[in-house]
């Protein structure tokens, strides 16, 4: 009944430029390699540390939430690695396609 139509831009929208493409590449390449020194300082304090204990059950335990935390942290600094490459190709893809306007 009452559905915004889903074509028109709203006026809070913002136009896609290659400055806005290569500053967040920049964020999200800076937020990856926080996230890969985390990754390794986080992993370098598990193998300084080994396991005490003689229980089957705790060690497991203790193994798996290791490698969940070492895991989860792989994943966010993959996914911004991921996101930077994009937004960086984008912003040249505009780059490309600017000049191209320009010259036709």
């Amino acid at each position: 009944m009452n559905e915004p139509n889903l074509t028109e831009k709203s006026a809070t929208e913002k136009q896609t430029t290659p400055l806005r493409c290569f500053t967040g590449a920049f964020i999200s390449a800076g937020l990856a390699y926080a996230g890969y020194n985390m990754m390794i300082a986080i992993a370098t304090s598990f193998a300084e540390k080994p396991l005490h204990s003689d229980n089957q059950i705790v060690m497991r335990i203790s193994i798996a939430v290791r490698t969940l935390v070492v895991g989860v942290v792989s994943l966010g600094t993959g996914v911004f690695t991921i996101v930077g490459l994009g937004l960086f190709i984008l912003g040249l893809q505009l780059l490309v396609q600017g000049k191209k306007n320009q010259e036709s």
